[in-house]
């Protein structure tokens, strides 16, 4: 019955996504997630016990705890894309407990936002699901356009307010995009040294580039040496 549910929400692409088998990375090759998904890949790292610990809290919390699965709620649009753009059609979410409790509702194993949106919650709820706070972004004012991602805070902030994990983003190909790597490298060797988890959001943001070119790399990188993405 289940299967029958799906392949109705697929529509004319059940067929291609259900029955599709992959001919150029055999599935051995993957690191397919699980309930040791950390002691099976992490543990091997050079992530100290707290940061194992902070990812093993990510892993067990919410409706797909200890399944190795994860589902975040991240909300940083109000900085990247204004406030007005990305919750005028919900503006209840102007507030961010109600950022905080959709994704408690939702079974979320954390959320991801800004460094306002969880630190004006941090007392109520940091204990109650874990936060993910988002240490760069992006401003969309300036004219021209521009892709750099800018710190908006400290990791220490961020460990301040109770939370598991940091991430950041890293327009890959735009001009800026050393300068992203370097403050990111630098922010999360100090979010480990506290004990935090880290997850890098990555994009490529060079007009220069193209796809199937950049598909045709990726492809051999993988095939060279299977890749995880976190």
């Amino acid at each position: 019955m289940a299967n029958t549910n799906l392949q109705q929400l697929l529509g004319d692409q059940a067929a291609y996504l259900l029955d599709h088998t992959c001919s150029t990375i055999d599935k051995s090759m993957i690191h397919a997630p699980g309930p040791d998904f950390v002691d099976r890949i992490w543990t091997l790292s050079n992530r100290n016990n707290q940061v194992l610990r902070s990812l093993q809290t990510l892993h067990d919390h919410g409706r797909l705890g200890g399944t190795g699965y994860l589902s975040i709620l991240p909300v940083d649009q109000g900085i990247e894309h204004s406030a007005g753009a990305s919750f005028s059609p919900n503006p209840i979410y102007f507030d961010p407990e109600k950022i905080i409790e959709l994704a408690m509702e939702a079974g979320c194993n954390a959320v991801a936002s800004t460094f306002g949106v969880l630190s004006t919650m941090s007392r109520k709820y940091a204990h109650k699901i874990p936060f993910i706070v988002k240490i760069n972004h992006n401003e969309l004012l300036s004219v021209p356009e521009s892709y750099d991602q800018i710190m908006f805070g400290s990791v220490e902030d961020a460990w301040n307010m109770g939370a598991v994990a940091v991430g950041a983003t890293i327009y890959f190909g735009s001009p800026e995009s050393n300068r992203q790597i370097v403050e990111v490298a630098e922010a999360f060797e100090r979010a480990h040294e506290l004990g935090m988890a880290t997850i890098l959001w990555c994009y490529t943001r060079n007009n220069s580039f193209k796809r199937m070119e950049w598909i045709t790399m990726l492809q051999q990188i993988s095939l060279a040496r299977p890749i995880i993405w976190v």
